[in-house]
């Protein structure tokens, strides 16, 4: 094989050769073949009385001179002439017989993109090579590869029909695939880690050999799970949970097997025996349990310990179980018999982990006073004592050979330590607070760590360099294991699920666009096409709305940023931070027009006036300024406040402004005059968010005690009092129309109310941490929100219907299933779920799409369509629960 670049260039030339074709011919040409089920392709569009047909398709409706036909027509078989030659000449090229998402095509793959990305013509012509996969064996691969540079180039596939489409040996990783029809389509050997799968009609699809990050939720402990461990055959998964159960779970369905009772206090620890006929368990209730696995029986009780049991750990050759207690001791216990061998003091705290060496001679322990110590199994005495991390050693891990020790540590940091010298080789650094558990992989290759963070972070051992961060749990992780031969890794978290990860699939080799931290406020520009972000990494982003793209990056502000606000004519965004400073920039060119000085302290938000002349701004430093927005000069200082001012909005009709404060009042000023109109106090916590409904006769606003609230303007009398968010609201936004308001909160939803009734429409889910800002498009149709968890979600939020398949298709099928009739106007109605994703992790997503028989499989054979389910997909044949969905 000929060296990628060179192949490249080939490459770049062959489809030069068709970058004056109109795609319009592209999707005459696939409607036709699918429309009279093609197979001959290429002899059916040379065929001079289907060409003819072709034309007028594409001319339908337009007067034309007969000299005026035949130059069309002398045109398109010109087009198809190309079109055919050029495909031609693919068939024989490494594009159609090499995996280009690979590694080894990286360097040329981009050229490439950037060669073609905006070349509207060659973009058509990939697009049709997808849909020719339905057609032809011989282009499955070349369609593959169109389908993986259509995903890279971002080009909006939404709503497409990819009928029978065959897809192989390829990356779609993070592809949007929303409300798309993919029924009948095949994929084999596809990486589909983070794809959009949302409103998506999946009927009769065979899709085998699937790699994708996430495989599993399991659900089914009512409570936090502590601890998670596979068999060593790898085919059951026990987890110790706070509700003091036991559960075995089957790997490859995610079903229960069983659930074993006895403790009578949360379960910390579960470790499996290495020949997989014992399961031991430690609790807070001061015992350890040691179960028969056949039989799901007690074996032994190990009571009257007198702390509580935070590890268990069984030695290589299953003979003995150590134990890491609260009463800041270690025990060595004796399987066979369940009596205790020994007992290793030392530790002068809590023992929060044990772990033997691969050959059984040392035991490792690590304790609340920062130290891990090292101890000779045979002689009951300590080695060596380790010292290093700044607070409680939380985990600990030998690496299979048996050199490294991993330990995690409520000091945010991992260390790995040379066994031999106790000397530290690397810290670890990531996580932004406690490291819970950390696990080697089998080959040792790759560290695994779980945190308070919400995040499981894969590292590599050689480098200490990260390898991927996997986003899923919404809360904070304990547990994370490996599958005995490598392929799964396990996480168990507070949120009360266990979570099945595919760690081969190699997800972050793709680049995916986003912030680098928390985002805290987003803003769509007036056409809503553009949707600017800005928060923690400093910077503010301007993002395609239809793509999801990327379009600038503004750099200036030294500080966090919390607002952003278009002016109206969508010419100007201002912004304001932490650097105390508001920055009015270019929107067009993304140029810093003017910096607006004289708050002494974080600039908290920012609202130009309906007009644009003027821009108000709000501090910590309690006070309220108005700003000429077109020479940046201070108007007025509006004083009044005793606290930060958290949120400042003008009304639709120029004449007030609204201010919320952290002194727990709303004030109403003059815009004209500057002067204070009103104080609206009598409220116990903070006010956070404020909103004019587009009339300017009510006002929204969040507070820090969960709820939302209406205010009726000119009397000032609350209107009605939302209540249904379990935290914090920070953010709450009208629709254009007034009739719904949004709101985001420290519980991680967004809740969209019906400002009528004052009655909840909707619960959007999908963000792992703190929502801090959403917005509606002028139009209505779309929220979008930011979060703590570094992402943006643009959310479709109409009530209309939305499905672009066949009403008739859609009744036939559910009369052929089980899911009754009056289901039907669900499945078409319902909307309400993440359009776009930008985050620099993808996530697997699929509400609402319907699925109905086919084949869903990853590469170790376990069926997806569990998965498929979890994440909100109707399967037919499988009643649903109106009040659950």
């Amino acid at each position: 094989m000929k060296d990628p670049r060179e192949k490249n260039e080939d490459l770049e030339g062959i489809f030069d050769e068709v970058k004056e074709v109109d795609e319009k011919l592209y999707c005459q040409i696939n409607e036709m073949l699918i429309k009279e089920n093609i197979q001959d392709w290429m002899r059916f569009i040379s065929d001079d009385e289907n060409q003819r047909h072709l034309e007028e398709n594409i001319q339908q409706g337009k007067n034309s001179t007969k000299e005026e036909r035949q130059q069309r027509q002398g045109t398109l078989r010109k087009n198809i002439r190309q079109i055919i030659n050029v495909i031609q000449k693919i068939k024989d090229h490494d594009f159609n017989k090499q995996d280009y998402s690979g590694v080894v095509y990286f360097e040329p793959r981009q050229n490439l993109i950037k060669r073609i990305k905006y070349q509207k013509e060659i973009i058509g012509f990939l697009k049709f090579l997808v849909h020719l996969t339905a057609q032809d064996d011989n282009l499955i691969q070349c369609g593959s590869n169109s389908l993986n540079l259509l995903n890279l180039l971002k080009v909006d596939l939404k709503n497409s029909n990819f009928e029978k489409i065959r897809i192989q040996n390829t990356s779609l990783v993070g592809a949007n695939f929303v409300r798309c029809n993919l029924s009948g389509s095949q994929f084999d050997n596809v990486n589909i880690s983070g794809i959009n799968l949302n409103g998506a009609l999946l009927l009769n699809c065979k899709w085998i050999n699937l790699k994708i990050h996430e495989l599993n939720k399991l659900d089914g402990h009512t409570h936090s799970i502590q601890s998670v461990c596979f068999s060593s055959d790898g085919k059951t998964l026990a987890s110790g949970s706070f509700d003091k159960s036991i559960r075995l779970w089957d790997v490859k369905t995610g079903q229960l097997k069983a659930k074993l009772d006895g403790h009578t206090h949360s379960v910390n620890s579960v470790c499996y025996s290495p020949d997989g006929t014992t399961l031991a368990s430690g609790s807070n209730d001061k015992s350890i349990r040691l179960w028969d696995v056949k039989t799901r029986k007690i074996k032994a009780n190990l009571d009257n310990l007198s702390g509580p049991v935070y590890s268990v750990c069984f030695s290589p050759d299953g003979t003995t179980l150590a134990s890491g207690c609260g009463d800041s001791s270690i025990r060595l216990w004796n399987v066979k018999t369940g009596q205790q061998k020994a007992k290793l003091n030392g530790h002068r705290e809590n023992v929060w982990s044990v772990c033997f060496s691969p050959d059984g001679t040392t035991l490792a322990s690590g304790c609340g006073d920062s130290s891990i110590r090292l101890w000779n199994v045979k002689a009951g005495q300590q080695k060596a004592k380790v010292n290093g991390h700044t607070d409680h050693v939380l985990s600990l891990c030998f690496s299979p050979d048996g050199t490294t020790l991993a330990s995690g540590s409520r000091d945010y940091s991992i260390r790995l330590w040379d066994v031999k010298t106790r000397q530290q080789k690397a810290m670890l650094v990531g996580h932004s607070t406690y490291v819970n558990q950390v696990s080697f992989s089998p080959d040792g290759t790759t560290l695994a760590s779980g945190s308070g963070d919400h995040s499981i972070r894969l590292w590599n051992v050689k480098t200490g360099q990260q390898k991927a961060k996997l986003d899923g749990h919404s809360e904070n992780i304990w547990s994370v294991c490996f599958s005995p031969d490598g392929t799964i890794l396990a996480s168990g978290s507070y949120d009360k699920f266990i979570r099945l990860w595919d760690v081969k699939t190699e997800q972050q080799q793709v680049n995916q666009d986003g912030h680098t931290n928390h985002v805290l406020s987003v803003c769509f520009s007036p056409d809503s096409t553009t949707l600017a972000s800005g928060g923690h990494d400093q910077c503010i982003r301007l993002w395609d709305v239809k793509t999801g793209q990327q379009q600038m990056k503004l750099d200036g502000h030294s500080g966090v940023i919390y607002s952003l606000c278009y002016s109206h004519d969508g010419a100007t965004l201002a912004s304001s931070s932490d650097d105390t400073s508001i920055r009015l920039w270019d929107a067009k060119t993304g140029q810093q027009k003017a910096k607006l000085t004289g708050h002494s302290n974080s600039v908290l938000s920012v609202c130009f006036s309906p007009d644009g002349t003027t821009l108000a701004s709000s501090s910590n430093d309690t006070s309220i300024r108005l700003w000429d927005a077109k020479t940046g000069q201070q108007k007025a200082k509006l004083t009044g406040h005793s606290n930060s001012v958290k949120s400042v909005c003008f009304s639709p009709d120029g004449t007030t402004l609204a201010s919320g404060s952290n002194d727990k009042s709303i004030r109403l000023w003059d815009v004209k005059t500057g002067q204070q109109k009103a104080k609206l106090e009598g409220y116990r916590r903070f006010v956070l968010s404020l909103c004019f409904s587009p009339d300017s006769t009510t006002l929204a606003y969040g507070c820090d005690d969960q709820s939302v609230r209406l205010k009726d303007v000119k009397t000032g009398y609350q209107i009605c009092k939302l209540d249904g968010h379990s935290g914090s609201v920070q953010s709450v936004c009208f629709s254009p129309d007034g009739t719904t308001l949004a709101s985001g909160s420290f519980d991680q939803s967004i809740r969209l109310w019906d400002v009528k009734t004052g009655l909840q429409k909707a619960k959007l889910d999908g963000h792992s941490a703190f929502v801090y800002s959403v917005c509606f498009s002028s139009d209505g149709t779309t929220l979008a929100s930011g979060s703590y968890d570094n992402s943006i979600r643009l959310w479709d939020v109409r009530t209309e219907q939305q499905v672009q398949f066949s009403e008739k298709n859609i009744k036939d099928l559910l009369l052929k299933s089980n899911i009754p009739l009056f289901q039907e106007k669900l499945l078409l109605s319902i909307t309400n779920y993440t359009i776009i994703l930008i985050s620099q992790q993808a996530v697997f997503q699929a509400k609402s799409a319907l699925i109905s028989e086919g084949e869903f499989i990853n590469q170790f054979g376990i069926d997806l369509k569990t998965l498929f389910k979890q994440k909100g997909s109707y399967i037919l044949g499988i009643q649903y629960d109106l009040k659950q969905k």
